[in-house]
């Protein structure tokens, strides 16, 4: 402030200084008459934290291990990584700490389960910036009592940077892009893994984060990828060694149930993950709603109560994976938008009879290439027509059942054998 009192004296004389000066003086006397000694206190203490706060980033990796990765040198472990020629693995996943409905965390726990199933003995380390406590008994109870994990016998411990993984490890798994840089600055000499199931640079704007997450494909890991879309991509940009599996359905979660015929639809609205484009398909599920106003619109992924939305529809929030066939079975549609790597959706519904309708791109259809999959330019009122010509169609019935019979042998056991090739011939080789 003096600064600027000095400008407005050099600037505009000392008539118009003391003006400045005493408007300035007076003004909190003006403020305590106006509002009271209440608020004028409350407003003094918020500019005064305001001038001593200092803002400081979180985001997902610890800023000194951002600073100390080094991708344009070789690492150490990178010199003579491990080889197992036969026999067990001593495998160390680093993750972030798993969530209830987080898809990503029961994905990943179903291939440490295939891994086990395999013979190798896994441990999870947890890696978090955040300033919340962890507390690992609660994240077994989570596990045990959630459907959607399966049971693994790993020990789960935090990551901590200065013990690293414990003793005799020989594979290292980052398995999310702020996992990658404590997976690449541990002593450990074991041999480095990636499980891809997204392309994460994309999930923030052009920036810091996006630039620390795209760095991680150039750390020199091998990449095992979920579908074949984000194997391509990584290897052709960035050089990066990958293989992928293929992805499937739990039949024993989706089925078809209803062999009437259909009258709702479903949108998997997740207004909170970007990359699901919730706002653009609202945009399409308001036309359709134009062309289909008796028909019921479920939305689920999320709670969107406190989301405008135009037009009548269900909000079911966040259903467990024990409660999804039911409502996949009353639906004829299901809109799922991705804009990054496919989702695991489109099959989930075929195998309940409901067809998906799906943004067109290599990012899913290089993940299948199911013929009931309807792939739909993004543009919303081609989505809304799609949606009302598949409502429409006249083997609704024949459809749902055709529909769930061809992702009957998209099995994830199929794709277990897939990602433990690929980790054996790379551990063995």
């Amino acid at each position: 402030m003096f600064g600027r009192m000095i400008r407005i004296l050099r600037e505009h004389g000392p008539r118009v200084f003391a003006i400045r000066a005493t408007h300035v003086v007076l003004r909190p006397v003006r403020v305590l008459q106006a509002e009271g000694p209440r608020s004028f206190a409350v407003r003094t203490l918020a500019k005064a934290s305001q001038r001593l706060s200092r803002y400081k980033p979180i985001i997902l990796v610890n800023n000194d291990d951002a600073a100390k990765v080094d991708w344009t040198q070789a690492a150490a472990w990178q010199s003579d990584p491990i080889s197992v020629q036969d026999g067990p693995v001593e495998i160390a996943w680093i993750m972030s700490p798993p969530g209830l409905e987080s898809g990503g965390h029961q994905n990943l726990f179903r291939f440490i389960d295939l891994a086990e199933k395999a013979g190798h003995r896994c441990t999870i380390y947890l890696y978090t910036t955040s300033n919340h406590p962890v507390s690992i008994p609660d994240i077994r109870g989570m596990l045990k009592s959630a459907a959607a994990y399966p049971e693994v016998t790993a020990n789960i411990r935090m990551y901590d940077p200065k013990a690293g993984v414990k003793a005799g490890t020989q594979a290292i798994f980052a398995t999310g892009w702020e996992t990658a840089y404590p997976a690449y600055l541990d002593t450990s000499m074991a041999r480095r893994f990636y499980f891809v199931q997204d392309y994460e640079a994309s999930f923030y704007p052009l920036g810091s984060e996006s630039l620390l997450a795209e760095n991680t494909y150039h750390f020199g890991f091998h990449g095992i990828t979920a579908g074949g879309w984000l194997a391509h991509k990584l290897s052709t940009e960035f050089g990066m060694a990958t293989d992928h599996f293929d992805f499937a359905v739990d039949k024993t979660h989706y089925s078809v149930t209803n062999l009437t015929r259909r009258s709702e639809v479903f949108f998997y609205a997740r207004p909170v993950t970007p990359r699901r484009a919730f706002e653009f398909g609202l945009l399409a599920l308001a036309e359709f709603a134009r062309l289909k106003p008796d028909v019921r619109i479920n939305l689920a992924g999320w709670d969107v109560s406190n989301w405008e939305i135009p037009f009548a529809y269900t909000n079911l929030s966040s259903l467990d994976i024990s409660e999804l066939n039911s409502v996949y079975n009353r639906c004829a549609a299901g809109l799922v938008m991705s804009l990054s790597n496919m989702s695991l959706l489109p099959l989930e519904l075929l195998s309940s009879g409901v067809t998906p309708i799906v943004n067109d791109g290599p990012n899913n259809r290089m993940v299948s290439e199911n013929p009931f999959i309807e792939y739909v330019p993004a543009s919303p009122l081609a989505i809304a027509r799609k949606m009302a010509e598949v409502f429409d169609h006249p083997d609704a019935v024949a459809r749902s059942i055709a529909m769930s019979e061809s992702v009957a042998q998209n099995d994830w056991a199929d794709s277990g054998v897939q990602f433990m090739t690929a980790f054996e011939r790379v551990m063995r080789g």
